[in-house]
Order: C-alpha cells, then sequence, then structure tokens
C-alpha cells in the first residue's frame, strides 16, 4: 500500500528526490526511509513525523538528505544530494500499522507493517 519512487542511476556528487505515497491518508502517519545495500543488511536512513516537525537521519547521511511531507500530495519526499557511492542502495518508505502510529522511526524492521516496493538508487560514475 506503500510505493517508492524516485530512484536511479546517478554520479557521485548528484542529486535525487525519492517519493512515497500511498493508497490511504498518511496524515496521521510518521514514514520512515530505509536502505539495503547489496549483501547488507536493511538501515533506517531518515524518519519524519506525521507533522514532518520532527525529523531523523542516520549520521551517515546527515547534511546530506532532507525529508519533507506534502499532505495535500499525500506524499512523502525525501531529497537527497552530495550522494556518494556508498549510497547506492533499494531504498523502502515503511510504516507501522495505525494501532501503533508512535512506533514510526524505529530501527527494528518488525515494527513495519507496510513498505513501499523498493526503488534502486546507484551513485556510480
Amino acid at each position: 500500500q506503500l510505493q517508492a519512487s524516485g530512484g536511479g542511476v546517478v554520479q557521485p556528487g548528484g542529486s535525487l528526490r525519492l517519493s512515497c505515497t500511498a493508497s490511504f491518508s498518511l496524515d496521521y502517519y510518521g514514514i520512515t526511509w530505509f536502505r539495503q545495500a547489496p549483501g547488507k543488511e536493511r538501515e533506517r536512513v531518515s524518519c519524519i513525523s506525521s507533522s514532518g516537525g520532527a525529523t531523523y537521519y542516520a549520521d551517515s547521511v546527515k547534511g546530506r538528505f532532507i525529508g519533507s511531507r506534502d499532505n495535500a500530495e499525500n506524499k512523502i519526499l525525501l531529497e537527497m544530494s552530495s550522494l556518494e557511492p556508498e549510497d547506492t542502495a533499494v531504498y523502502y518508505c515503511a510504516t507501522p500499522d495505525w494501532r501503533r502510529l508512535g512506533a514510526y522511526c524505529s530501527s527494528a524492521i518488525h515494527e513495519y507493517d507496510y513498505w513501499g516496493q523498493g526503488t534502486l538508487v546507484t551513485v556510480s560514475s
């Protein structure tokens, strides 16, 4: 019920904007972005609260990634800049069931009930 899009191939130092949409209203949902690089575990990258007033960024992306939301368009965005080859991964958006909305931004994958299908980001020269 979530759809992640916006991935692609970009050179180091480049930028991409990821988008997460849903078949239901995201107004009350905090959204978390994860990524999974080949051969590695899925890791939490960024979170944004339902109001957009609270955000979290992993140390590895802090200062380069910015999360935002457009509730009018039912869309969550992740602006990625100064991309590095180490950012190459499949990126997923996720959120818990409405009965556990406060669990968003958990690093534990099992807390999440809804996942986007993933969008591939490749950073390569």
